[in-house]
């Protein structure tokens, strides 16, 4: 398996080819994601145990989702087995995408330990009637437990983007996973630079456009019943997009569907 490098540009791609697959199973796709939101709120309901198990699911949910999208390009209808695909390979895949999953949550909790070790006095959550002004933003933005926790988070995101994908499809240890998955994404710094802004981008123009369709049909109470169901479809189709961000940034024999071309590391 060789390091595939892309241009920048190729972030953009990627963008737009996850919303067209996304297009064409969006029933699927959608559902999918749902059954794993639902899932972890379920999950949730037990103290910290159910935290933790959620977050070590989180690895087997997006090899599923990516399996789901690989199965949607195919021209094929992803079926809701598809989501756990990851923990029905063979026992070693199997142990192998938990392990991972076991090392997820750990980086989880050590984000969430930085993030907690450097804040200092706690902003108290906003009130609901209250007015969101530009100090109680920049307040929020200048926590040194927040930036902390982001810059702990981001090489544990980079080093978790790939990785389960390599440990189910290619047979990668969880360990070397986790090291060609971070180099993956520092070897194409530009174009997943670009993939972040450009997702960036499309969810502020859906966002602007659910606040003038709010405005339209008659305040926040409107805005509402369609709030929840664009926001299930925008978080399906970003992970959805994933797939593409990993099939391009890999050269392999067994890869999936390759879409773009860029140069050999």
């Amino acid at each position: 398996m060789k390091l595939h490098l892309v241009p920048a540009r190729t972030g953009l791609q990627w963008v737009k080819l996850g919303m067209k697959t996304f297009f064409r199973q969006p029933l699927a796709m959608s559902g999918l994601f749902f059954m794993f939101m639902a899932t972890v709120s379920v999950l949730s309901l037990i103290p910290l145990l159910g935290t933790v198990i959620s977050l070590a699911l989180v690895p087997a949910a997006t090899l599923g989702l990516m399996a789901a999208t690989r199965e949607a390009v195919q021209g094929r209808f992803p079926m809701p087995s598809t989501l756990v695909s990851g923990l029905r390979g063979t026992p070693v895949q199997t142990r192998n995408m938990l392990v991972l999953g076991a090392l997820y949550a750990a980086g989880l909790l050590l984000v969430l330990g930085v993030a907690t070790l450097f804040a200092g006095e706690a902003i108290p959550p906003p009130d609901a009637n209250a007015e969101v002004t530009a100090e109680v933003v920049r307040a929020s933005l200048a926590n040194q437990g927040l930036l902390a926790g982001l810059v702990v988070y981001l090489p544990v995101l980079m080093a978790f983007w790939h990785a389960p994908a390599l440990v189910h499809w290619h047979g990668v240890s969880p360990g070397k996973s986790l090291f060609f998955s971070f180099m993956a994404c520092w070897g194409n710094k530009g174009a997943m630079l670009m993939y972040s802004l450009g997702w960036i981008g499309v969810f502020m123009l859906v966002g602007l456009f659910m606040s003038l369709l709010g405005a339209f049909l008659g305040g926040a109470a409107a805005l509402n019943i369609v709030l929840y169901p664009a926001v299930l479809f925008m978080a399906s189709m970003f992970h959805t997009s994933i797939y593409f961000t990993f099939v391009d940034s890999f050269e392999s024999t067994e890869q999936p569907v390759p879409t773009t071309t860029g140069e050999d590391a």
